[in-house]
């Protein structure tokens, strides 16, 4: 072979039969994986810089065989994991993986299309549209977010993108009302201090200056879900001072300690004003799908847009993110484009009629995976009832642990568990101050982690560091809880929060 000429595997690179060979040794790693996965500590100890010491200083110039670089991925890899899949993972909120979302991931990466407009691949486009509304239905959505109803969705990689989708079509119906775009530095957004940083980041990137953003303060009176009366009298201020509500976030399972803003009242407030509400669901979505939560979504025929991501509680490998509007048009005027390479004249594209959705226009990005196959697919083995009986086996889990805290005063529940999240501190002694118990919950945190049997996060509420168990994993059964309760007990033992008295008086 000629010097610098191709290896002839990379010029067969999709040649079937190494395709199956070498995707069985994957798939035979990450089977075992997951069959050892509870034996690696759940928080990685690695530090910056780990791999550079590991790895040589640039690619290969000749090819490597697969099964090198496999031993690879088991040697210097999957040490430096935290592993997310681990059943004693905690932390953050789930991000949930399958068999099924697996084979589903699988397909769409093998079948690598680019279904960024119809005729791009038709069946492509046309899963999406039957599955978020299969989606829409079983989370109890109004028939106006559906495309049966006149409404519509799109699968975004995550909230963050459908953040700033329906943002900049808020910021563009709000101009068009205004009349000009002069008009942007007039435009406020609304959202609680519990709502993800996300919608303030979002709103910067679609040219909302940060001085109009509102932060509301929300308190423990209302379980730390905003009320409609303190976004009013934001609102009413606004107004008066000339300048122009234009979005407003009700959350439903907030990122900090799981609370619920009252959707309907916001709704309400949100019509009067003409301000576009968006209804954020990442988390605590996937649990409309049961009916005892589905009132925690009334009033979402008044808001304009609606999203949750199947890949946190739903089964769904990563990424994947359901995004509803209810007027596509308003969504779609914002974010369309419509160069002359991406028209087609096929007989295909003419015959498909005015019906026919090019997703490019419903997203940041033009290119697009096939991510309608991977839930698609997650949804018919399991079905309704399996996830039904999947989000309620994950409810009773942070159920017991909440009454294992309450019944041990050294601990006190920060904030009322709603689904799976259950945050607790250790309870002050009467001669403890404030800076005192938060260094001790500190310490609680850092020795849960440090043990590597468990992994957790934290937050700050009312000024209170919490920490935070949620519940949610694919591989998390009840004896991964008691595990972690006895190592949250074990834990608090030997950092010294012990009673006062032999009475257990604090």
């Amino acid at each position: 072979m000629a010097t610098g000429s191709a290896p002839p595997d990379a010029l067969l690179s999709l040649d079937p039969e190494t395709l199956a060979r070498e995707s069985r040794a994957v798939i035979n790693l990450i089977a075992g994986y997951y069959r050892d996965v509870e034996k690696y500590p759940v928080k990685s100890d690695a530090v910056p810089g780990c791999l550079r010491t590991l790895l040589p200083d640039a690619a290969p110039e000749n090819g490597e065989p697969m099964d090198l670089i496999l031993e690879h991925v088991r040697r210097h890899i999957v040490p430096g994991l935290t592993h997310w899949q681990s059943p004693n993972f905690f932390a953050y909120y789930p991000v949930n993986a399958s068999a099924a979302g697996f084979a589903g991931e699988m397909l769409s990466a093998g079948l690598n299309i680019v279904p960024f407009s119809w005729v791009a691949s038709p069946a492509a486009t046309e899963l999406e549209n039957v599955v978020v509304d299969w989606m829409g239905k079983l989370i109890g959505l109004p028939a106006s977010f559906l495309f049966s109803g006149g409404g519509g969705g799109v699968l975004q990689g995550s909230t963050c993108e459908a953040v700033v989708c329906t943002l900049a079509a808020a910021r563009d119906r709000a101009l068009r009302r205004l009349g000009g775009h002069e008009a942007i530095t007039r435009l406020v957004v609304y959202a609680s201090d519990q709502s993800h940083s996300t919608f303030q980041k979002g709103a910067r990137i679609v040219g909302i200056p940060s001085s109009n953003f509102r932060v509301i303060r929300t308190w423990a009176a209302s379980t730390y879900g905003v009320t409609a009366e303190s976004v009013r009298e934001a609102v009413e201020a606004d107004v008066a001072s000339g300048l122009v509500p234009m979005y407003v976030c009700a959350t439903v399972g907030t990122t900090g300690v799981g609370a619920v803003d009252p959707v309907r009242d916001l709704g309400e407030l949100a019509r009067r004003h003409g301000i576009w509400l968006h209804v954020d669901a990442a988390y605590a979505g996937g649990a409309m799908i049961c009916p005892e939560f589905q009132d925690y979504m009334d009033g979402a025929e008044l808001a304009d847009s609606v999203s949750m991501n199947p890949h946190k509680w739903f089964l769904t490998n990563m990424d994947c993110c359901c995004l509803w509007v209810a007027s596509p048009d308003v969504l779609t005027s914002a974010l369309s484009s419509n160069p002359e390479y991406l028209n087609n004249i096929s007989q295909e594209r003419a015959a498909a009629g005015p019906a026919a959705v090019d997703y490019k226009d419903w997203q940041i990005a033009l290119s697009r995976p096939f991510r309608a196959i991977k839930l698609w697919v997650v949804l018919r083995p399991y079905g309704a009832a399996g996830m039904r009986a999947y989000i309620r086996r994950h409810v009773e889990m942070a159920k017991w642990f909440e009454q294992a805290l309450q019944a041990d005063e050294r601990f006190e529940v920060a904030a009322p568990r709603k689904f799976s999240l259950v945050c607790f501190r250790l309870r002050p002694r009467y001669d403890e101050g404030d800076e005192a118990v938060e260094e001790l919950n500190r310490k609680l945190l850092v020795a849960i982690n440090a043990s590597g049997r468990a992994f957790m996060t934290h937050f700050v509420v009312d000024n209170k560091f919490v920490i935070r168990m949620a519940v949610g994993g694919a591989m998390t059964e009840m004896r991964h809880v008691r595990d972690a309760w006895e190592l949250v007990r074990e834990k608090a033992k030997e950092i010294g929060h012990v009673p006062n008295d032999s009475a257990g008086h604090y």
